[in-house]
């Protein structure tokens, strides 16, 4: 039983990271209907962008601030002006195909800028041991777990709670209400792809130095933050973190039980399930959406 809750309490923290990259999936859609196939690569990017700041001698934090101003610039503002805004009037097929080509142009050129070996990144919790009922956690996984709680509940509030949140909630549900509304569409659109940014820069500090920075590291991360994101309920933000949460736990216990070689299968193998007899998710709900 020991055992078990180790390998549960380090899944939620591994899942609670799926959880913050597949709700950046949830928020693109429901704002924009967009489906960004380089999403594990916008967590990516941001984790050898902090490693440059790093190397020349900014602090941890420093570095990420710094990171979160150029992710919003390259990832929010340019993603959407040069990649979603030219290409969703022609559909949804223009857009999957154009970010998969991203994702492979942004692992190409990490790799010949950055080469392909795996960095060290410093880590933001130190490497602290707990003792609970003879339940050993670590630090960095109740690190991880709150942080990215507190991240998953705190979009969700802004996104209820605020003016500018009810204003992006308006125009995921009907883009021509809103405008008549008087809301500016395309600042919300904008305010979206700006939140997926530093959703992306938050998961890039937290998995990184479990992981490592490296250039393919993003491909992994973005399939299983997509299969958390349908399991979750892809228009119920709620829904990406059960569905991350889901994933990590499952694929750690898998891991220990069955075998490692299916752990990374385990995602894909819900995902399925949950398409064959949930196909709106377990937390989703049909609706018809107008962009």
């Amino acid at each position: 039983m020991t055992d078990f809750l180790q390998l549960f309490l380090s899944g939620l923290a591994t899942g609670s990271i799926y959880a913050v990259a597949a709700l950046g999936f949830t928020l693109l859609w429901q704002a924009s209907g967009t489906i960004n196939f380089a999403q594990g690569e916008f967590v990516m990017l941001p984790a050898f962008i902090m490693l440059g700041f790093n190397a020349i001698g900014a602090p941890l934090l420093v570095s990420f601030v710094l990171t979160c101003g150029v992710a919003v610039l390259v990832l929010g503002w340019g993603f959407k002006r040069g990649i979603a805004d030219p290409l969703l009037r022609f559909g949804m097929m223009p857009i999957v195909v154009a970010t998969i080509g991203l994702a492979i142009a942004m692992r190409s050129g990490v790799r010949a800028g950055f080469s392909a070996e795996a960095h060290p990144f410093p880590g933001l919790f130190a490497d602290k041991l707990f003792n609970v009922a003879g339940v050993t956690v670590t630090l960095a996984d109740i690190g991880t777990l709150a942080l990215s709680l507190l991240l998953v509940v705190g979009t969700q509030a802004f996104l209820a709670k605020t003016v500018t949140g009810r204003a992006m909630q308006a125009v995921a549900q009907n883009t021509d209400s809103a405008t008549v509304l008087g809301i500016n569409v395309p600042r919300m659109i904008f305010y979206t792809f700006a939140v997926n940014a530093l959703l992306a820069c938050a998961a890039a500090l937290l998995v990184t130095p479990t992981y490592l920075a490296k250039f393919d590291m993003g491909e992994s991360l973005g399939n299983k933050a997509f299969f958390a994101a349908i399991i979750g309920g892809f228009n119920n933000s709620r829904g990406a973190l059960l569905g991350g949460l889901i994933v990590g736990v499952c694929e750690n216990l898998a891991a220990a039980y069955i075998s490692p070689t299916y752990k990374d299968a385990v995602a894909l193998v819900i995902f399925m399930l949950v398409i064959l007899f949930r196909p709106q998710g377990l937390l989703g709900k049909k609706a018809e959406r107008k962009v």
